[in-house]
């Protein structure tokens, strides 16, 4: 065996680990029905502003981010992000940024931020809610679970 070897194994490891906890985002309205059809989902459609709403930093980076959170949202939802930076280091793409002004002239016209909603797979909001101070990941869950009510 190489001295390489246990090397290669560490990287493989962190690089996998990473990415196994990590959100999967989608970042396509289209790709994101389909997607929630297909595996009888509903979507979380996260309307921020990550470098420079505070209120939005704070809902990532303390719900939406947390293990218990990603492991109840992962087998329920397909998340969808819609994001508004300001910054010139986190530029996104012409082609995304279209897609994310198509999404608010539909879905947060008034362009709230940060902004949850709840769609049912055939795009229609079932709820919304934004940044909490008064819930916590329980809190976030129990709130987004209640919105199932409306799909009937």
């Amino acid at each position: 065996m190489s001295k390489l070897a246990p090397k290669i194994t560490v990287l493989f490891l962190l690089f996998f680990g990473f990415s196994a906890i990590a959100q999967d985002w989608k970042y396509d309205l289209e790709e994101s029905l389909s997607l929630a059809k297909e595996k009888d989902q509903k979507i979380v459609l996260f309307f921020t502003g990550s470098d420079w709403c505070p209120p939005c930093i704070k809902l990532e980076k303390y719900v939406l981010s947390s293990e218990k959170f990603k492991s109840f949202a992962k087998q329920k939802y397909v998340w969808l992000k819609a994001d508004f930076p300001r910054r010139k280091k986190n530029k996104i793409s012409k082609e995304q940024k279209q897609k994310n002004k198509k999404l608010a002239s539909r879905y947060n016209k008034k362009l709230i931020f940060p902004a949850i909603l709840i769609l049912n797979k055939e795009g229609l909001v079932l709820g919304t809610t934004g940044f909490r101070s008064d819930l916590d990941v329980d809190g976030y869950i129990s709130l987004l679970t209640s919105f199932d009510s409306f799909d009937q």
